[in-house]
């Protein structure tokens, strides 16, 4: 019994972060198109003679990963994470904020290293460094940091039911607590009594 519900909580672990690795591959699909068309439109298009960008290629990359941060935070706000976000919208931003620019940094190590380590100028060049290997780069850190440090859930629980059901540590409490009764099932049924005591 203890063994299948153990299996079942993995299962609806790992159901869990699928449809949240899935519904955040979507949300940065339609980020990167913003960030993408941004990005070549600000460098690469007519209009970036007149816009002053037409030689930038970190400030327009810069720009366009702020407008597609925007999307990104609005979809996994009210989408990928909806049931996970804090209470404190402010601070949730702040730290969303705090995680791109590190995820920005990733992209323009790889673009600034094309550029002028090697030396590769070309609109193939700068979407390569950029929006391929940066983006790979970046979405992963970003999926990380989104889990661990942004949408917490942080005010969903109560002190009664600190660790959220199906993560990491709820599981690693259950099997602490099947090893506790496996070793001492008395002392366990003394606890349980004294936590649930019997009506008289």
């Amino acid at each position: 019994m203890a063994a299948d519900s153990l299996v079942s909580r993995l299962t609806k672990s790992v159901d869990h972060l699928y449809r949240e690795v899935v519904k955040f591959g979507a949300v940065g699909g339609i980020a990167f198109v913003v960030d993408t068309g941004v990005f070549n439109l600000l460098l690469h298009s007519s209009a970036s003679e007149a816009l002053g960008l037409a030689h930038k290629p970190l400030t327009a990359k810069t720009i366009s990963v702020l407008v597609a941060t925007i999307v990104a935070w609005l979809g996994n706000r009210y989408w990928t994470f909806r049931h996970r976000r804090r209470a404190s919208r402010r601070r949730e931003f702040v730290l969303f904020l705090v995680m791109n620019g590190a995820g920005l940094a990733i992209a323009l190590a790889c673009l600034g290293f094309s550029r002028y380590i090697l030396g590769l100028e070309s609109p193939l060049a700068d979407n390569i460094s950029g929006n391929v290997i940066g983006l790979v780069l970046g979405t992963l850190f970003r999926f990380w940091a989104y889990r661990t440090f942004v949408f917490t859930d942080d005010h969903v629980h109560t002190p009664e039911d600190p660790t959220p059901p199906g993560t990491p540590e709820a599981i690693a409490e259950d099997l602490a607590e099947e090893h506790a009764r496996e070793r001492h099932p008395e002392q366990v049924d003394l606890a349980a009594r004294r936590e649930h005591p019997t009506p008289r």
